[in-house]
């Protein structure tokens, strides 16, 4: 978990006051800090490329703000993609399509065409995929998701390499898949897996690797293919919580890289980090709008709701919370932070000890810059809020907020309905 500066009882963000970033910019606002998103990949990139030749494909659908992208861009990252959205994104923010991975899953005929119209490296998740592509192109260097049966992550709903779940050819039909590609012509190049998201231990990711390892010799031995890459897919999770420990970058990196050196003859390595670049880069400002005493507890309603931040309501998810403007004070009442959506479950955060709160108040959600904006909604007919990114003491709005009039722009009433 990231550590923030505090002056005068107030929490900076990338150099700047958090009251002075909600003030200019209102809330609910995500806060990304520039050189936090800078830092994080060249941590990853390094442990990994001090070993052996590395390729980060940046897990864009933790956010794909096109500041993020570029920002990401400049430092040499490349894409996974999961949709076209996410591809012309990517295409907009400088990313050339050799840079660019598609792993997507259940892929429509029509997304496939625009794939390859855009020459967009696919990683093949099914061998009906691999036919309904054929029937498109041939000749194209592609890859394939395994499914390698080994699955893990902080929730059951993120783990994805497990045998049950719908992600990835099945390890027993990898070979026919790899022998039916090369009957179409195509260039297999490379071998995936992603085993699921949050994860914080090495085992998982060493399981994963000893079976991308094994295939690559099958392959190898059985059809004298040699892949140019293996990918890990991504995963790594951050320490959501004050005492959680992060993940060994270092121990991971040797014990990833030294199976794909010794065992394949494979020439560089992939992977596939979002969470672990973008989530703690970013703190969501919140305002306190109203308090509440119930028989059973404390409520501090603000303005941002699961609408805004899914995570806590989806998953459980815990988010450290702080006081921006007491930033620091010990802790004096315990509250749940709700916000401002009509269901039971719009939680943000439950029993946290916060110094007493006042209307007005502002608070910060912490690591909240993956899969924040990009699973957020308009539930309750409430527009997605804005973006800044902050770098040394300035700001830039990166996304604007938006109006009633965008949330009913593409809706239509029949003519018939206005008689």
């Amino acid at each position: 978990m990231r550590k923030f500066e505090c002056i005068d009882d107030n929490m900076l963000i990338g150099g700047v006051r958090a009251i002075d970033l909600a003030e200019e910019y209102g809330t609910p606002v995500y806060v990304t800090d520039e050189d936090a998103v800078r830092e994080n990949y060249r941590a990853i990139y390094g442990a990994f490329s001090r070993r052996m030749p590395t390729r980060i494909n940046y897990a864009c659908k933790a956010n794909a703000n096109l500041a993020i992208l570029r920002i990401l861009e400049q430092e040499g990252s490349c894409i996974d993609a999961v949709s076209i959205g996410e591809v012309e994104a990517c295409l907009r923010a400088g990313f050339s399509p050799e840079r660019i991975l598609y792993t997507g899953v259940n892929v429509s005929n029509h997304e496939l065409a625009q794939l390859v119209n855009r020459n967009i490296t696919i990683n093949i998740d099914s061998l009906s995929q691999l036919e309904r592509l054929a029937e498109i192109t041939s000749g194209a260097r592609i890859s394939f998701r395994m499914n390698p049966e080994v699955g893990a992550g902080h929730h059951e709903k993120v783990v994805t390499g497990a045998r049950s779940t719908k992600f990835g050819v099945p390890r027993d039909r990898i070979m026919d898949a790899y022998e039916r590609a090369i009957e179409l012509d195509f260039q297999p190049i490379g071998l995936h897996v992603h085993i699921g998201a949050g994860v914080q231990v090495v085992e998982p990711f060493a399981k994963a690797t000893d079976v991308l390892v094994s295939v690559a010799q099958e392959l190898e031995s059985k059809l004298g293919l040699q892949l140019e890459f293996i990918d890990i897919g991504g995963g790594i999770g951050i320490p959501y919580r004050p005492d959680d420990s992060p993940m060994d970058l270092e121990l991971l990196a040797e014990e990833v890289t030294s199976r794909i050196k010794n065992g394949t003859s494979a020439s560089k390595v992939v992977l596939e980090p979002g969470r672990y670049i973008i989530a703690d880069t970013t703190v969501l400002l919140t305002t306190v709008v109203d308090l509440k005493e119930t028989p059973d507890r404390w409520f501090a309603g603000v303005d941002a709701g699961f609408n805004t931040l899914v995570r806590p309501a989806f998953y459980g998810s815990y988010h450290h919370v702080a006081v921006a403007n007491k930033f620091g004070r010990p802790g004096e009442v315990t509250y749940d932070v709700v916000g401002p959506i009509c269901e039971s479950g719009d939680h943000l955060a439950k029993d946290r000890l916060l110094p007493r709160l006042e209307e007005g108040d502002l608070l910060a959600v912490y690591d909240a810059g993956a899969y924040g904006s990009t699973m957020s909604s308009q539930y309750n007919m409430r527009p997605k809020c804005r973006e800044v990114l902050v770098r040394r003491g300035s700001s830039n709005l990166i996304r604007e907020r938006e109006t009633i009039d965008d949330l009913l722009r593409h809706d239509r009433i029949p003519s018939r309905l206005m008689l």
